[in-house]
C-alpha cells in the first residue's frame, strides 16, 4: 500500500509539473509565480492581475482602508472606519443583517475571512496614495476603500486603476470623480454635487422663494468648485441670483474676510459648500458676525455631525442634503438593522459616512460572490451588471457607464430645539430623492472608461 501511495504521489507531481510547463509556454510566467499561485492562474486560465492571485490564497482576504483620521475631515473618516469594521464583522459572521442586502453571503467571502487594515490618509492625496500602494504590494489587498476629500478619492482611484485593484470611495462630492476622472476600477456609491444640487434646488426655491440672492462659501479644490458650479446652475434655473462666491482654502480657520465680503452684499441666503470642520468653523463665525440674523442657510452637501458641531439653535430651519439620516429606519427595515447594530457597537446614531462605508464593503463582497472569484476583472464586471440590492436607503446599484451609484438620499430641514424628541433628533426628512431621477445623463460629465486590462 505504501508503494502504491508513493507511486500515485509521483504521478500527481509529474502532472503538476507538465501543467506548469504548459502554462509557461502560454506566457503565464509559471516559474515566476508565488507558491500556490500557478494552480489558481491555471485553473481559471487567467494571468496574474493586481494582487491576484496571491491575495486570494489562504483562508483570508485583505482589504485596505484609507480613511482621514486627522485633518479637516477626521470626524467623517473615523465614522467611515466604524462602518467598515461593522460590515466586516457581520460579513465574517454571516449575519442576517448583511444577508438582507446580499443573500449570497454566508460566513466570510467565498469562505474566506475578511481582514481589514487601515491607514490615516490625513486628507492628503499623496498620503492616501502611499497607503493604498503599500496595502496592494505588501498586504496583497484585493480592494481599497475610503475617502472624504474628492482630491484624495480621485488620486486613489487612479492609482488603484493602474494597479488593477477595485477602489470604492466612501464620500466624494466632486462631479469629476465619476466624470472626467472616472476609472474602470473606481466606484462611487454616494450621491455627489450634481445629484445633490439638482435635488435640493427646487426644494429650497419652493420653501424659501424663487427670488433669492445667494452668497457662496466654496473650498478651493475639486469638490468645492464643482458643487458651487452645479448649485448655481440649478438654483438660477429656479430664479435665484448669485451675488458672490467666496473661495477659501481647505482647512481654513479664519473666515472673517470672506464673511465681510458677503456682509457687503444684499444676499439673503448663505450657501455653505464648505464641508466637515470647514463648514462648522464658517457657520459659527457667520453666527458671530450676525449674518444669520438676516440670512438663511442652505447646505447642498452636508457633512456628518455638522449639526452637533454648530448646535440645534443654528441648524433650525437649515435645508441640507445628506446621504442618510437615521430616522429613515422608521420606513426601511434594512436601515433599522443598520442603525441598531451601529448604535449597539458604537453607542451613537450613524450618519452617512458610516452608512456608505458599510454598504460599499457589503456590495463588494456581494460582487465577489456573484463573480465566484476575486479576479479583479470578474469583480468589476459583476459590479457593472446592474444587480439591484436592498440597502438602508432603498434599492441600489452601479451604473456601468461611469460606475456611479444609483442611490436615493434625503433632503433634511433642521428642527426647532423645542421640537426635538431626543438629543439626536436634529432633522426632519423633507423628501427622499430618487437617485435615478437626479443622475446626470451618461457622458455629460465627460467619463470615458478605460480597458479592463
Amino acid at each position: 500500500m505504501k508503494d502504491k501511495k508513493t507511486l500515485g504521489q509521483a504521478m500527481q507531481t509529474q502532472v503538476k509539473r507538465r501543467s506548469v510547463l504548459k502554462a509557461g509556454a502560454a506566457g503565464v510566467a509559471g516559474g515566476m509565480l508565488l507558491p500556490g499561485t500557478a494552480r489558481v492562474a491555471l485553473a481559471d486560465d487567467k494571468k496574474p492581475l493586481g494582487a491576484w492571485p496571491a491575495g486570494a490564497e489562504g483562508d483570508s482576504v485583505f482589504v485596505g482602508l484609507t480613511v482621514d483620521l486627522t485633518g479637516p475631515y477626521s470626524a467623517q473618516g473615523a465614522e467611515q472606519k466604524n462602518g467598515y469594521e461593522l460590515a466586516a464583522e457581520q460579513i465574517n459572521a454571516g449575519a442576517p443583517q448583511v444577508q438582507k442586502i446580499s443573500p449570497l453571503l454566508k460566513k466570510g467571502i467565498l469562505g474566506k475571512k475578511l481582514v481589514l487594515g487601515s491607514a490615516d490618509a490625513e486628507t492628503k492625496p499623496n498620503t492616501g496614495v502611499q497607503a493604498a500602494t503599500r496595502f496592494i504590494h505588501d498586504n496583497k489587498a484585493m480592494m481599497i476603500a475610503g475617502s472624504t476629500s474628492s482630491a484624495v478619492a480621485i488620486a486613489l482611484q487612479k492609482v488603484c486603476n493602474r494597479e488593477h485593484t477595485p477602489y470604492f470611495t466612501a464620500i466624494s462630492g466632486s462631479n469629476e470623480t465619476t466624470g472626467v476622472d472616472c476609472q474602470r476600477y473606481g466606484f462611487r456609491l454616494c450621491y455627489f454635487a450634481y445629484m445633490a444640487c439638482k435635488a435640493i434646488a427646487p426644494v429650497v426655491a419652493k420653501e424659501l422663494g424663487k427670488d433669492r440672492k445667494a452668497a457662496y462659501l466654496t473650498p478651493d479644490y475639486t469638490y468645492g468648485h464643482t458643487t458651487t458650479q452645479s448649485m448655481k446652475e440649478f438654483t438660477e434655473k429656479e430664479g435665484w441670483k448669485t451675488v458672490t462666491n467666496q473661495v477659501h482654502p481647505l482647512g481654513a480657520k479664519d473666515y472673517s474676510s470672506y464673511l465681510i465680503n458677503i456682509a457687503n452684499t444684499d444676499a439673503d441666503v448663505l450657501v455653505v459648500v464648505a464641508y466637515g470642520a470647514d463648514a462648522a468653523n464658517a457657520i459659527k463665525q457667520a453666527k458671530q458676525f450676525g449674518l444669520l440674523d438676516k440670512m438663511k442657510i442652505v447646505i447642498p452637501y452636508m457633512s456628518a455631525y455638522l449639526e452637533k458641531e454648530v448646535g440645534a439653535d443654528v441648524m433650525q430651519g437649515v435645508y441640507a442634503a445628506q446621504g442618510f439620516w437615521w430616522t429613515m429606519e422608521d420606513h426601511n427595515p434594512v436601515a433599522k438593522d443598520f442603525v441598531e447594530a451601529y448604535e449597539k457597537k458604537y453607542g451613537s446614531k450613524p450618519r452617512d459616512s458610516a452608512m456608505y462605508a458599510y454598504l460599499a464593503l457589503v456590495l463588494w463582497a456581494d460582487a465577489v460572490e456573484r463573480a465566484k472569484s476575486f479576479y479583479p476583472v470578474d469583480v468589476v464586471k459583476a459590479l457593472e451588471a446592474g444587480e439591484l440590492r436592498d440597502s438602508p436607503v432603498g434599492k441600489v446599484t452601479f451604473r456601468a457607464d461611469d460606475h456611479q451609484g444609483i442611490v436615493d438620499f434625503p433632503i433634511l430641514r433642521g428642527k426647532k430645539p423645542a421640537d426635538m424628541k431626543n438629543p439626536e433628533d436634529f432633522f426632519e426628512v423633507v423628501q427622499v430623492v430618487s437617485g435615478k431621477d437626479v443622475l446626470p445623463p451618461v457622458g455629460l460629465l465627460g467619463c470615458k472608461m478605460g480597458d479592463y486590462v
